[in-house]
């Protein structure tokens, strides 16, 4: 059974810097941008471990047909 997620993990990151770098993108910028962005998750997790159990938003209902001209 394979279990190594570390694997998993540096096969996608070689994956997402080598389709942005055929895509044109510079390689040193997208090493860069990973890196902020693992940053931006790190701060993230720091302020809110689970955010699933967090209370979702209030929806907004679907309008009622209870307005005057609606039985017409």
């Amino acid at each position: 059974m394979r279990n190594d997620w570390r694997e998993d993990v540096r096969v996608a990151v070689e994956n997402l810097v080598d389709n942005a770098v055929t895509g044109g993108a510079v390689q040193g910028e997208v090493y860069a941008e990973v890196l902020k962005e693992i940053e931006r998750l790190k701060i993230a997790e720091e302020r809110d471990p689970d955010p699933s159990e967090d209370a979702p938003e209030r929806t907004v209902d679907e309008p009622a047909n209870d307005w005057p001209g609606a039985d017409r």
